[in-house]
């Protein structure tokens, strides 16, 4: 059998990886600036992590939701403090496209309605309804058919207030930032008006931070630089710091419903003990704070370089946009500079580092990436 090829892969194969290095079979050592997608939190291979882990799969690894988990209580209890959102209840499931489609289902439940309200570039996963409200239709096959998602450009007030007056949308998802969209920020004026309004017109309300959460714009969630409170928040990436797990965080409003949702996986012992870990590391060792921080060291620093037409984002989600086509750069960077560095479209760097990088780190990125700008 042969895998179905479906991934344009690098001719690299890592085989080891520590805090913010990647080492591959040669053992050639890697910058990662990337975290595989944005997964990468805590930083990979943490001591703490790998003990939490594996004194739990030396107990049990995994049970279905038909019996008490406690460790899916023990993580909730966490998660609603540090985040800031005690008073929600949590579903746990496997990937984020699983986080957004439980979402959508659940905000169609609670007001009976039909229709999504979706923005332009956005990216939402590969799942059925999750596709359908993600703005790219070569994603989206015909059996998708017939799902009624309005798509409108962020931060378009006016766009918004006229989809939204006839009080048959069932939904706004929007992202804290747009990843693959480009690293664009949602005005905070914009998420405040668009709060106030979904109230207004029952209109559910989902703040899609599966790559903008956890930390890594330099708060808990993107959504918290605009002071405002989602219906639902999804959550993956970060969480499990590459073991697959993913949540949704549902308001005191919604009623849960006996086989409303379900899941064989999500909750597992394995990955909320993943879960717990990442929430401990984060807290003891301060990475929220250092996301804002190094984020910020990061978005001066590269702003001085030549050939750069914006630096924006927000703490350790950065895009970095050129003044030209950034492929071969981008090739440079990883085969003769060993850095990993993630792309959206034809002129956009994702950098997407562990939030555990620090001063040093950061630095040496700046000095490989200044090389091939200067040599250019």
């Amino acid at each position: 059998m042969k895998l179905f090829d479906v991934y344009p892969r690098w001719n690299i194969e890592p085989v080891r990886a520590q805090g913010c290095k990647v080492y591959d079979k040669n053992g050639t050592e890697y910058l990662d600036f990337y975290g595989g997608h944005a997964v990468i939190s805590v930083g990979h291979s943490h001591p703490g992590y790998v003990k939490k882990i594996t004194e739990q799969l030396n107990k049990i690894g995994f049970y279905s939701n038909s019996v008490q988990v406690s460790l899916q209580e023990e993580y909730a209890e966490k998660l609603g403090r540090a985040s800031g959102y005690p008073d929600y209840s949590l579903f746990m499931v496997n990937t984020g496209a699983e986080a957004n489609e439980n979402a959508l289902k659940l905000a169609s439940f609670h007001n009976q309605r039909t229709k999504t309200l979706a923005f332009n570039r956005s990216f939402h996963g590969r799942t059925a309804i999750a596709v359908s409200v993600t703005d790219n239709p070569k994603y989206r096959p015909p059996i998708n058919k017939g799902l009624e998602v309005v798509f409108v450009p962020l931060n378009d007030w006016d766009a918004v207030e006229k989809t939204l007056k006839n009080r048959d949308i069932s939904s706004v998802i929007i992202e804290g930032i747009q990843g693959i969209g480009g690293i664009i920020v949602p005005e905070p004026e914009f998420l405040r008006k668009l709060s106030r309004l979904c109230r207004e017109t029952e209109t559910v309300l989902i703040l899609d931070e599966i790559q903008s959460g956890y930390g890594r714009s330099g708060k808990f969630f993107a959504h918290q630089y605009a002071g405002i409170r989602p219906d639902i928040i999804t959550i993956a990436k970060g969480m499990g710091n590459g073991f697959p797990v993913s949540g949704v965080l549902i308001a005191p409003q919604f009623t849960a419903v006996h086989g409303q949702l379900g899941t064989t996986f999500g909750g597992n012992h394995l990955a909320c003990a993943a879960a717990i870990a990442v929430l401990d590391i984060m807290e003891e060792e301060k990475l929220i704070e250092n996301a804002a921080q190094i984020g910020d060291y990061l978005k001066h620093e590269l702003a001085k370089l030549p050939l750069i037409k914006d630096v924006r984002g927000s703490g350790l989600m950065i895009g970095l946009e050129m003044e030209e086509p950034i492929q071969a750069i981008r090739n440079r960077l990883l085969f003769e500079e060993k850095v990993f560095t993630g792309a959206t479209g034809t002129h956009i760097f994702r950098l997407l580092p562990p939030l555990c990088i620090d001063r040093e780190i950061a630095d040496e990125f700046i000095k490989r990436f200044k090389k091939l700008i200067i040599c250019k």
